[in-house]
């Protein structure tokens, strides 16, 4: 067996070592790379088909990641205690390393290619997601598939006031940008960007200075490539008969033209799927049979090419699209909030012939979710679902699980609107949105977006301004002219160059994707694309505020109102009780949902105002604290010759002295209180050391405080600073008597206070 060769190249990426290393792992795979920086550690494999996969016309490329729990030391939490389905985490990191490789393979390509990224280890510090990239990226690099990488990828934050890049993860939490950026040496391919407000001009430098580090990273690849990479496989792309398409494009003359143009959708389709059957139809008709499946997709695929041609052309050579709009217009807009009864909030955005309704459900902060993935976050108080039925394309297809877009797609919402939300210790909500897509043609997730923000507004939750969004388009020509679309379409999106999505207040930028399908765009494209994003999220945010400019006063009557109490911390093992015996109680006495956090908050979840009253006495009962001239109703659990002692708290009780139970002499305890009374108390004394606690009826009686017997020159009995040794003070009723008490007890007897003579 030969000696196994290790190939490794190493980098400083702000002030941590990166390391690339191939040879070790996964011999079998095409390409294998592990990528480590500090403890964090992945293995990317890659492994392409030798052949096209047949009855495919697009290039299949799928690319996994991993999430191994063992990487970060835990045990899944799933009843099999293995992992099972990818978390969002890992799919949208799946989707983060995907889009800056797809651009790169040779157009034509059809063979099979599959990329696998594993967690070997996360030390907690450095995050994965960029590690992906570039490690799938090196892998494809070293084997023998075509691919005009290698890529980079870097994490950028925006920390007191300065660019980070791959700033350590806990330092995240205070960053105001969250952003990725994914290039060759050469140009941008992808961004994915949360942000809190930053301007275009802010958002335009972190990029630049995010590509700078890609940069460094193709270098340290194109290192490991002199080292072990393998020869790429041959491939040439199929040649295309241009002389058919110039023959079919001279039959249909102006009609794809006018087939084309029109602002409805579902004409427009109508229209050009006539044309393209008039097409096969004409084109075919003399076709043999056994000849005639492979002349119909050739015919497909020249029409479609003409169609993406016209397209692109007009807008280029005209500056019109297929509706008619100005590169720079807005299809128009329709806002509507509150249409949906009984939710906490709703809002309707429609854009076009693209419409998201958008619902707000508030819950209690035991709703968050629980996150089992190997992020430092373990629980998410908001979240945004994305759900895109096949009604909404006017399609018949199969109801299955959320795809990888649409958790994509709600990912981006929820960064977007993160921002304006109200911090937890302000509004301790749980933030459930759902955007139900009812109609698309191009931007749904930008329409999510501002759909969300009238929902929250409508159900009074209290973001500090409305976010819109809206989507950009591209159309480059192979003479260099280049055309920037505001809010495009479904066909833009599919025909043209980038899908470049910007959402933000009207202060700035608080979301960003952009992907293209090209070898990479210009600075000058991007400035112009945020500078149009801009004025087009401007004019939305001017329709959204005409209809609610800011959160409703109050809540939905239908949703939980949350009461907030403060306990001292080392009461929250009494309110819990053993086994949750006391917090259960509560739950199922008053209906109430009852969250307790580690500083001693605790929340009261119901929509019931008096089981909310119930609750807090509850709790209240069980960690309220008894201070001198607290009064309560207590209730006489037991009866002394020297006094009653009084159950004024669960678990609680104090001494009212023979001489504090009414306003005159007692000579006899029963006199003046059974077993069982309820009677009004007023604690005199605490003892701080023994926690005794000495009650009073006289005083409620007399409604004289302990200050003002103090004043007087009667200090009060029992524990506090008045005390003269706690519960030892004269019994009154033992006047005269020697030997044990009343209760045949072995108590000795009490000494006489000469505040207490006749």
């Amino acid at each position: 067996m030969t000696e196994r060769k290790i190939f490794s190249v190493s980098a400083e990426i702000a002030g941590r070592t990166l390391t690339l290393e191939a040879g070790r792992f996964a011999e079998q795979a095409d390409g294998a790379v592990t990528v480590r920086y500090g403890d964090t550690m992945l293995l990317a494999t890659v492994v392409g088909a030798k052949e096209p996969r047949e009855g495919v016309d697009f290039f299949p490329l799928t690319v996994d990641y991993e999430e191994k729990m063992y990487a970060a030391g835990k045990i899944p939490g799933n009843f099999f205690k293995r992992e099972s389905r990818p978390t969002t985490t890992a799919i949208l990191t799946a989707r983060l390393t995907d889009r800056p490789l797809r651009p790169l393979f040779p157009k034509g390509y059809q063979n099979e290619v599959q990329v696998i990224v594993t967690t070997f280890s996360i030390d907690m510090v450095n995050d994965p997601s960029p590690l992906a990239i570039i490690g799938a990226s090196a892998a494809l690099a070293i084997s023998d598939i075509p691919f005009a990488g290698p890529v980079g990828g870097v994490q950028m934050g925006y920390i007191d006031g300065k660019l980070v890049a791959n700033p350590p993860m806990a330092d995240m939490e205070r960053s105001a940008l969250d952003l990725v950026v994914a290039g060759t040496k050469d140009a941008v391919l992808m961004v994915e960007a949360g942000a809190d407000e930053l301007s275009e001009e802010e958002m335009l430098r972190a990029v630049m200075e995010g590509h700078a580090v890609c940069r460094q990273l193709c270098e340290l690849q194109e290192e490991l490539v002199r080292l072990c990479g393998k020869p790429k496989r041959e491939f040439v792309p199929p040649p295309s008969d241009t002389s058919l398409e110039e023959t079919v494009s001279a039959w249909m003359g102006r009609r794809l033209r006018e087939a084309v143009r029109s602002p409805i959708k579902q004409e427009r389709d109508e229209r050009t799927a006539a044309l393209k059957a008039e097409v096969i139809a004409h084109f075919s008709a003399d076709e043999p049979e056994e000849e005639l499946p492979a002349r119909v997709k050739e015919l497909s695929k020249v029409f479609e090419k003409l169609l993406k041609a016209e397209v692109r052309d007009a807008i280029l050579d005209e500056g019109i699209r297929v509706d008619g709009r100005a590169p720079d217009e807005i299809r128009p807009i329709s806002v509507e909030v509150g249409i949906i009864p009984r939710v906490h909030g709703s809002g309707l955005f429609t854009r076009g012939q693209t419409q998201v309704l958008t619902i707000t459900t508030l819950g209690s902060p035991g709703d968050e979710q629980r996150l089992d993935d190997l992020g430092i976050e373990t629980t998410k108080r908001y979240i945004h679902h994305y759900n895109f039925p096949p009604f909404s394309t006017g399609e018949a297809k199969r109801l299955g699980a959320p795809r990888r877009r649409d958790i994509g797609h709600g990912a981006l919402a929820e960064r977007s609107l993160y921002a304006v939300l109200p911090p937890q210790s302000e509004f301790p909500y749980t933030l459930r949105l759902v955007s139900e897509v009812l109609s698309s043609n191009g931007s749904s997730s930008m329409a999510s977006v501002c759909g969300s923000s009238l929902s929250l507004m409508d159900a009074g939750v209290p973001i500090k301004a409305h976010v819109a969004g809206v989507a950009m388009g591209l159309i480059t020509g192979p003479d260099g002219r280049w055309k920037v679309l505001t809010d495009i379409q479904g066909l833009e999106d599919a025909l043209g160059d980038m899908d470049f999505k910007v959402a933000g207040t009207a202060e700035g930028v608080t979301g960003l994707q952009m992907d293209i399908k090209t070898t990479g765009i210009s600075y000058e494209i991007m400035r112009q694309a945020f500078e149009q994003a801009r004025q087009g999220r401007l004019f939305i945010l001017e329709k959204m505020n005409a209809v609610i400019s800011r959160p409703r006063e109050d809540l939905a009557p239908s949703a939980p109102r949350i009461l907030t109490l403060q306990i001292p911390v080392e009461k929250i093992g009494a309110l819990i009780g053993p086994g949750g015996k006391n917090i259960r109680g509560i739950v199922e006495t008053t209906g109430a949902q009852v969250d307790v956090e580690d500083d001693g908050r605790v929340f009261v979840t119901t929509a019931d105002g008096e089981a909310a009253k119930q609750a807090v006495a509850m709790i209240e009962g069980l960690t309220r604290e008894a201070k001198v001239g607290d009064i309560f109703l207590g209730k006489v659990v037991s009866i002394k010759p020297f006094g009653a002692f009084v159950n004024i708290l669960p678990g609680k009780d104090g001494m009212v002295h023979v001489s504090e139970l009414a306003e005159t002499r007692v000579e006899n305890v029963e006199d003046v209180v059974q077993l069982g009374d309820e009677i009004n108390v007023m604690v005199i004394g605490v003892d701080s050391a023994s926690g005794k606690i000495s009650l009073s009826r006289r005083a409620v009686l007399t409604g004289e405080s302990p200050e003002e017997r103090r004043a007087a020159g009667g200090a009060p009995r029992g524990g506090g600073s008045g005390d003269r040794g706690g519960f030892r003070g004269d019994r009154s009723g033992d006047r005269g008597r020697s030997g044990p008490p009343r209760d045949g007890g072995d108590r000795p007897r009490p000494r006489r206070r000469e505040d207490d003579r006749g």
